[in-house]
């Protein structure tokens, strides 16, 4: 085997090594991508269903005063009625 051979077996034998390579680090990119994709996602979802919780509390608290502002009204009719001699 001359030298010009084994240059030539050793150059594709890199090639071979490198394109391997290439290969699996562009695999793990591809994974680390997806990863930092999903964990986006789901940050992106966290934030969207606390605002939807936020703003739901909020209905609550309205709707929450408007029932304790009827049953106070109801309560004032009532005694209303019990004063004028009627039954409630």
């Amino acid at each position: 085997m001359d030298a010009a051979l084994a240059t030539a077996i050793g150059v594709i034998g890199s090639a071979a090594v490198a394109g391997a390579a290439a290969m699996y680090g562009s695999k793990v990119a591809g994974r680390a991508q997806r990863e930092g994709n999903a964990v986006n996602g789901f940050n992106s979802l966290t934030d969207q269903l606390q605002e939807e919780r936020k703003e739901l509390r909020a209905d609550l608290a309205a709707l929450r005063l408007e029932l304790a502002t009827e049953k106070a009204e109801t309560a004032r009719l009532k005694l209303l009625v019990q004063s004028l001699g009627g039954q409630p």
